[in-house]
């Protein structure tokens, strides 16, 4: 049975989920200290793997470094510290003093003080399924500057050896997964930009180098923080590792005193035995339970107008685009950049969130009418976060951005960035949206945000490092404000395609938007990387023209939709020029789509065969009676054979039915030998295959 127990002769909490256990304890000098993270065990098994802690055998190495719960700077603790702070008297050493601890059944709350200094320290603990929630809050009735504040250490187990993956990436590349030796000393992953990035997304998993997709014991952190953060890994030469993260960066301070405390965002954990395909399910199971706002939704079927018109936005062009749209099947009509007052490029207009009149004459009334009127759904683009210094906003309030006295204001975009953490600025920014949604009958946002921070001041404030957490704060409570206005609304997240991926984003944003490159090739590596954390379910993915934008490669159209398919299928290309049998194909697949669209949102993915080459490459997807089966070959070679494909998270005792040809199967021979695939000849073949189970 899950739950929380004190083991009071032991002062140690257990904390057991269905499949894994995490146990801490307090040592003789009421630090927090870990005990256990790994597979469930019995809470009366947990005092055999408890030791005292062992004293110094000379002056450099400490037996005990690297178990700390929190890893806190001062007196003779070396580790890389989770949490660092200087009281006004300039000390920096923290003591731990226990006080307290409360439990509900699955929330533990740690409560410490100080041995001196009004200081309190909470440290929470909270399953959601088999993931643990852990995060930080500290609380002072004097100035306390708080140098670090991570949510969590998490300390692993003694391995063999220690095995990082991650994924890196940048502007149109995002999420290149990457596996890698844990280098002895600190490795850290991180954003210095405001948002959570393109160049690394807040997560690692750790394993002893032998695990696959399918077997070997995974450890993985997440962090729900969708500004500037860091994770870093520490491996020391006795063989320990740990992992501690949290929001913030090198050179920014908070200040905690009376009425200001901090509360750090949550660390996500996760333990599984069934290797990464094990691992990313759970995760997925996790942001599909206990995060997206509306799991249960299936996500529609979307067409956005920016690759047909760009700036070039007009009332008749976008009543074309939806006519044609919603003969094609889609859902929801967006209507992307260039609707609003002077945004004729992009270098002028934001932040003067007026429909321009000379493109909408009637406002965007009309054509909302038009839209709903068609059987769809209504999105608009935004990006709140931005103005053009070619803007009325900005000429009115150029006190509004983020600056430095006597510093150049750095324009990337020909934009600047608001600050969001400053009351009038929020003010703004929700009554304009809070007037678009209500006033136009808008379903859904796509919320952009297509520049980091740079000069991140705020003159005059006293506190302006606090700038960096409050903007991301207050951007999330933006979004969850609106959805509380409109229940209806639901949003995209969007930062020049990737940037804004994370668990806080995803906890009220319906989908994100994955890359700007919708080239079906680069997106094989793109989703295989995103669906390491991300479930399939809140993965955008459109089907655009050829030659790709971003790479200049045409692939066959089946192909590009085929690959847009396996997350949740957009249209962005010129529709109105494409010609009938393009036309046709498409109304076909995007039926094909809604019928398989609740097992790919829904369902559990098992990457079958990795893009690690340019061969072929294979998703499953599996909910209730019901498989779907991605195929795809990217270049053919040599006249290779055709290998059968291994499916999984079948019933072996069941026989699945082909729902496109009626052939029936062995559940158990699907396991064992695998599926012949019948891809066609030739390079871009792909193939989407429908089983039943059945009964």
């Amino acid at each position: 049975m899950a739950g929380i127990r004190f083991l009071e002769d032991h002062r140690a909490w257990v904390l057991t989920a269905a499949s894994s256990t995490y146990a801490l304890r307090l040592d003789e000098d009421d630090v927090p200290t870990h005990v256990y993270w790994g597979p469930r065990l019995p809470a009366e098994d947990i005092p055999d793997l408890i030791g005292k802690t062992l004293p110094w055998w000379d002056g450099f190495n400490d037996p005990d470094e690297g178990r700390d719960e929190l890893a806190a700077d001062g007196g003779t603790k070396y580790w890389t510290p989770a949490l660092q702070l200087r009281f006004a008297d300039g000390t920096r050493a923290l003591e731990w003093r226990y006080q307290a601890h409360d439990t509900t059944q699955d929330h533990l709350k740690i409560h410490f003080a100080d041995r001196h200094y009004p200081l309190r320290i909470t440290l929470h603990y909270r399953h959601r399924g088999d993931v643990l929630e852990r995060w930080t809050e500290l609380a002072a009735e004097t100035d306390v500057e708080v140098v670090r504040a991570d949510s969590a250490t998490w300390v692993l187990p003694l391995l063999e050896d220690y095995r990082l993956s991650h994924v890196t990436g940048r502007w149109a590349a995002e999420t290149q997964l990457h596996r890698t030796s844990a280098p002895h000393g600190e490795t850290t992953f991180a954003s210095r930009r405001g948002i959570t990035g393109h160049h690394a997304n807040p997560w690692v998993m750790v394993d002893d180098a032998t695990a696959t997709e399918r077997h070997g014991e995974v450890y993985g952190v997440a962090l729900a923080w969708s500004g500037s953060w860091r994770l870093t890994t520490t491996r020391s030469s006795t063989g320990r590792l740990t992992v501690s993260g949290g929001f913030g960066q090198d050179g920014v301070t908070h200040r905690v005193g009376p009425g200001k405390p901090l509360v750090t965002p949550v660390a996500a954990g996760l333990y599984t035995a069934g290797g990464f395909g094990a691992a990313g399910r759970a995760w997925h199971a996790y942001v599909r339970e206990h995060v997206l706002p509306h799991p249960r939704e299936l996500r529609p079927v979307l067409y956005n107008s920016w690759e047909a018109t760009g700036f070039d936005v007009s009332e008749q062009g976008q009543r074309t685009l939806a006519e044609r749209a919603a003969a094609l099947g889609v859902e929801l009509f967006v209507l992307d950049d260039g609707w609003f007052r002077g945004r004729t490029s992009d270098h002028a207009g934001l932040g003067d969130w007026h429909v321009d009149r000379a493109r909408f004459p009637d406002g965007l009334g009309p054509l909302v009418d038009v839209v709903h009127g068609l059987g769809m759904k209504f999105g608009i683009w935004v990006e709140p976060e931005m103005v053009n210094p070619d803007s009325d906003l900005y000429r009115a309030h150029p006190d509004w951005v983020l600056h430095h006295p006597h510093r150049r204001r750095s324009e990337l975009r020909n934009q600047l960035v608001l600050n969001f953490a400053r009351p009038d600025v929020r003010e703004w920014a929700h009554d304009w949206l809070d007037r678009l949604v209500g006033d136009h009958g808008v379903d859904f946002l796509k919320w952009d945000m297509n520049r980091p921070f740079s000069e991140a001041g705020w003159p005059g404030e006293a506190d302006p490092d606090r700038l960096w957490v409050e903007h991301t704060r207050a951007v999330h409570a933006l979004m969850d404000r609106l959805r509380e206005d409109h229940p209806g609304l639901r949003i995209e997240a969007c930062s020049g395609g990737g940037g804004r991926i994370d668990l806080g984003v995803l906890a009220r944003a319906d989908q994100v938007w994955t890359s700007d490159n919708t080239d079906a090739l680069d997106r094989l590596r793109i989703q295989h990387g995103y669906s390491q954390l991300y479930p399939a379910g809140a993965m955008s993915a459109w089907v655009t023209d050829n030659p790709n934008f971003v790479t200049g490669r045409s692939v066959p159209l089946r192909f590009r939709f085929h690959v847009a398919m396996a997350g949740v299928l957009g249209i962005g290309g010129d529709i109105v020029r494409w010609p009938g049998d393009d036309l046709a194909l498409a109304r076909e697949l995007v039926a094909l789509y809604k019928d398989i669209r609740p097992v790919v949102q829904h369902g559990a993915l098992h990457r079958l065969r990795p893009p690690v080459d340019d061969g072929v490459t294979a998703l499953q997807y599996v909910h209730e009676d019901r498989t779907v089966v991605f195929a795809y070959r990217q270049a053919s070679h040599f006249n290779a054979p055709e290998r059968p494909l291994r499916l999984e998270g079948l019933d072996p005792a069941h026989r699945y039915v082909d729902s496109d040809d009626g052939t029936t199967h062995s559940g158990a021979v699907l396991l064992a030998r695998g599926l012949p695939l019948g891809l066609p000849t030739g390079d871009f073949a792909s193939k989407v295959l429908r089983l039943r189970r059945k009964i």
